[in-house]
């Protein structure tokens, strides 16, 4: 698995499974951006804790709610509109971008925040993910055994 945050995102997204399994969380309103820095870090063998978990969510959860969130809404907002205002669908394309964009650099913050986070042996990637999943990991277990599989696989 790639070392850096961004990269491994990339890797596990491409995995069977994944993109639904994020897409689904996310609809329940989970913050995707943590789940796979949870996964990243449980990968890895970084050890969870609740002072960890806390931090990941002070950081991530008002770029989420300011940044991300505002974004794909206005792009979900113009779906229906898009398909008949080629314009629109045009400008739709750069709001995408600009969400993708968006949730990359909170990655970029994610990793920078726990770049100190000293590697193990800990088995605590299920930890993670049940830990930052909150009640969306609680409606949809199947998803989040669909991320700790692939975060597992080479």
């Amino acid at each position: 698995m790639p070392s850096d945050l961004w990269s491994f995102t990339l890797n596990l997204y491409a995995h069977p499974g994944v993109e639904q399994a994020c897409l689904s969380l996310q609809a329940s309103g989970a913050n995707v951006c943590t789940l796979l820095c949870g996964a990243w870090l449980g990968q890895r063998g970084v050890a969870c804790d609740a002072d960890r978990l806390r931090e990941i969510r002070q950081l991530a959860t008002p770029w989420h709610d300011e940044v991300v969130q505002p974004l794909r809404a206005l792009r979900t907002r113009w779906r229906t509109a898009a398909s008949d205002d080629t314009e629109l669908a045009t400008l739709r394309e750069h709001v995408k971008r600009l969400e993708l964009e968006a949730e990359r650099e909170l990655l970029t913050r994610l990793e920078a925040l726990t770049r100190g986070w000293s590697e193990s042996v800990a088995q605590d990637l299920a930890v993670w993910l049940d830990g930052l999943a909150g009640d969306a990991g609680q409606q949809h277990h199947d998803a989040l055994h669909v991320l700790r599989v692939a975060a597992n696989q080479p």
